[in-house]
């Protein structure tokens, strides 16, 4: 397998380090998971699964843990920090989510393994990273969600804000960890020895609000909470009921909505010039909706999807738990794999790294508290090369020398070329004159045009900064041999074209394979390229409602609740980015390259694997109960000082509920036995929500969360996304990189969610102009001549500007 030989020695009990050392469990790495004697504190958290008579185990530990090794370590006894001390001496990687007292305690000090070897990768996973104001606060997932921007938008539109109770930040933050890890082991392979990384798991969950935090300072105009089902600046998306089940649509350009309704028998409304922009149509939501909502109900789920699919339209069934473990086009990719955990066998999402020829494992054991404390064999030989293919540079990323060629656009794709631009990688993106990346913008008004309003969109130059951007035309032989020129010597391409559509171009990965046979390429397709779903139409909506994960949030009695405007976006970019870092290592180790083959649908399904599990192994889920959590008792958002100011509260331990009772002023609370554990708590939650909210009501929500973070209570203000970008934490760890840009000037850009010191990885350039590395790449690195470029931008096969709307149709009828 392409990490077969390598050794992941993992400590501590963040979720997010756990995911990401499972990640290297699935393609063959040795992970020894170090535990403390009674094991991980994350065996009791909810959900608990029957694994053995008289036995409940997590199945959330369940799925974060299958396929590594167990190993106890006690820190009071010298021979367990000594047999630590060893499986650190052959670990090329160390996964560290403690903190910095238990890390004394058991010996561990970064530096000093570092020294001893510098070819060990470190990981130092912490909530919100070494640094900054909220450096000490006490957190959990949800704590973290709410101070990223990640919870202000959703739930109805009086509030409170409404958020999923755990399970998100840890992939994020996860995925977040992975993917330098992965990319440092490359380059100690390329012998430029090892890494030390901080991540923080806050920091890789604001890229799910970075999106929308830039817009807002863009436009000066924060977003707003729209209620269920309502989002700007896309309307109609959402989930709505049918004759059985539910459908999630989203509809963004004037095409779909002519098709919606059409579709919907409201041609009249496709008609109305009120009503061709998303924004238009949200301000009529009442009205639309009430025609709409009930032609819903004439058929099925099914039956819907099937129409919308021949219309080509962005619907997705929205499954529950119980459908999502069932469904063929999950199961035929082997997306739903079997997990034992005792004696008990249940069903999980698998890995969604979907490689075409070195497949994650399927499925496998959750390893006993300490089964292998005494079957730790000693490893085989390290592998790297002995001498150094690059240079080591202070400024040298770990990728750099790899060459990726982008077809990608949009959100999905770019973020994950982004990510490997950000480590290092050089990345050339090729978008047409006549058919520019779509977030630069779709209105091709002349006056538009003029204006150059394509460059000065925000989100497209968040997205595509350290980047060689160039335009080539894949409607005709010229630009397709350029573009195939390019892949020849790359290391791999990355697209994110609806399935099918680089094939009718000839730069499909059969046809590139012939031009680069140790291409890795991925591809990024809503349900994947094969199945009868391969055809559906996407966005980050469509992803998550196809994930189900709607069907677990909200309260009893709401419709299903998408938790995010796109979801699947950035996740799976971020997959993709993941995927392609373990293919090119298995392309180093062998010469071979493969297609990814992955399906965003499949990307969000770890989202729900506690949910997944529970369903598995118990045959029902509780009851959805809104902002309540099934263990952390009270917890919730409360209101504070302001219009729509909120915080939440996360009280994740008896010493939690004390601190609480002391910063409101209830200690008659603190004295109630009824009131000691949290299953008596769980019982009072009214009563205690009532209480916070009271003392909440009178103080703005920065002073409540600093008064309760002061006597060690999980608190976070929640955050609007245009909040973020003068958050004090993430000003102080310089997270917002202040950069210049023809046509936009000054403007923020999010930073990766790791660093090496104590800043952060550096923005080297803005977002390309169009067309602005042209000469550069197809003069410089693939010799042609002046005169050849002006050939070529004569025919307006490359250029500098975008084509006008009635060029472009011409284009279209000869292409």
């Amino acid at each position: 397998m392409p990490l077969t030989g390598y050794r992941v020695v993992e400590i501590g009990a963040m979720p997010a380090g756990a995911y990401a050392a499972r990640f290297f469990a699935d393609f063959g790495a040795e992970v020894i998971k170090i535990e403390p004697p009674g094991g991980d504190p994350v065996r009791g958290f909810a959900p608990l699964i029957d694994i053995a008579p008289g036995q409940r185990e997590s199945g959330w530990f369940a799925f974060l843990n299958f396929g590594k090794k167990s190993v106890v370590v006690d820190p009071a006894s010298a021979t367990d920090r000594g047999r630590l001390a060893d499986l650190l001496r052959h670990a090329d990687l160390l996964i560290d989510s403690l903190g910095a007292a238990s890390r004394a305690a058991l010996g561990i000090d970064h530096a000093a393994l570092r020294a001893t070897d510098p070819d060990l990768v470190i990981a130092d996973v912490t909530w919100f990273g070494d640094s900054g104001p909220y450096r000490d606060f006490k957190a959990t997932d949800s704590v973290v969600r709410a101070l990223a921007g990640f919870v202000q938008l959703i739930g109805p539109e009086e509030g409170p804000p409404l958020t999923l109770p755990d399970y998100q930040a840890a992939i994020m933050g996860g995925l977040g960890t992975f993917i330098p890890a992965m990319a440092a082991l490359h380059a100690r392979r390329d012998g430029r020895g090892g890494r030390a990384l901080g991540v923080s798991v806050h920091e890789a969950t604001v890229a799910l609000a970075e999106y929308q935090a830039i817009e807002a300072w863009s436009t000066g105009t924060p977003q707003k909470r729209w209620g269920f089902n309502r989002f700007t600046p896309t309307y109609p998306m959402g989930v709505y009921r049918c004759k059985s089940g539910w459908i999630g649509i989203t509809i963004v350009t004037p095409a779909q909505w002519k098709g919606f309704c059409e579709l919907m028998g409201m041609a009249d409304l496709a008609r109305d010039p009120n009503h061709v922009m998303g924004p238009d149509r949200l301000a009529r939501a009442e009205a639309l909706e009430a025609r709409f909502i009930p032609r819903f109900l004439d058929r099925t789920a099914d039956e819907w999807f099937e129409r919308a699919l021949a219309l080509r339209l962005p619907f997705a069934i929205v499954p529950d738990m119980e459908e999502l473990l069932r469904w063929p086009v999950f199961r035929h990719r082997d997306a739903i794999v079997p997990v034992t955990a005792g004696r008990r066998t249940v069903e999980v999402p698998g890995s969604p790294l979907h490689l075409t020829v070195t497949p994650a494992r399927f499925g496998g054991v959750v390893p006993s508290i300490g089964e292998h404390d005494n079957a730790v064999a000693p490893p085989t030989a390290r592998d790297k090369r002995a001498a150094p293919a690059i240079a080591a540079t202070g400024a040298a990323g770990p990728l750099a020398g790899m060459r990726i060629v982008d077809f990608s656009m949009g959100w999905a794709g770019p973020i994950c070329t982004r990510t490997l631009a950000d480590l290092g990688a050089d990345v050339i993106k090729i978008e047409a004159c006549g058919y520019p990346d779509w977030w630069r913008g779709v209105d091709n008004r002349p006056e538009v045009l003029a204006q150059r309003l394509y460059e000065k969109a925000a989100r497209f130059n968040i997205m595509n900064r350290n980047k060689r951007a160039i335009t080539l035309d894949l409607t005709v032989p010229d630009g397709v041999a350029l573009a195939k020129a390019l892949v020849k010597d790359a290391d791999a391409v990355v697209e994110n074209y609806s399935a099918g559509v680089l094939a009718t171009f000839g730069l499909d990965y059969a046809a590139l394979k012939q031009v680069n046979p140790s291409l890795v390429m991925a591809s990024m397709a809503a349900f994947g390229a094969t199945g009868p779903w391969r055809e559906c139409r996407a966005y980050g909506s469509t992803l998550e409602q196809g994930s189900g994960l709607p069907s677990v949030g909200g309260r009893a009695g709401d419709p299903p609740m998408m938790n995010h405007l796109a979801f699947g976006d950035a996740v799976g970019g971020l997959n993709a980015a993941s995927a392609l870092l373990v293919a090119l290592m298995h392309r180093k180790r062998t010469g071979i390259g493969q297609h990814i083959d992955l399906s965003q649908v499949q990307c969000m399904l770890p989202f729900t694997a506690a949910w997944a599990i529970e369903q598995s192994a118990n045959g029902k889920l509780a009851p959805r109960a809104g902002n309540r959590h099934p263990a952390h008792a009270p917890h919730g958002v409360f209101p504070c000082v302001g219009a729509d100011k909120w915080m939440l509260v996360a009280v994740a331990d008896d010493a939690m509920w004390r601190g609480l009772c002391r910063a409101i002023g209830r200690d008659d609370l603190a004295r109630d036995a009824g009131l000691a554990s949290a299953d008596g708590r769980r019982a009072q939650q009214d009563r205690l929500e009532a209480a916070i909210a009271d003392w909440t009501r009178g103080r703005t929500a920065d002073e409540a969360m600093t008064a309760l973070q002061a006597v060690g209570v999980a608190a976070g203000a929640v955050r609007a996304p245009m909040d973020l970008i003068d958050d004090p934490h993430l000003t102080a760890r310089g997270f917002w990189q202040w950069v210049d840009r023809l046509w936009v000037g000054r403007h923020p850009q999010p930073s990766a969610p790791w660093r090496e010191a104590d800043a952060p990885v550096p923005v080297r350039w803005p977002a390309a102009t169009m067309g602005q590395y042209n000469e550069e790449v197809l003069g410089g690195l693939l010799g042609l001549s002046a005169a050849e470029l002006g050939r070529l931008a004569n025919a307006d096969v490359i250029g500098t500007e975008a084509l006008p709307a009635d060029k472009r149709k011409a284009r279209a009828l000869t292409g």
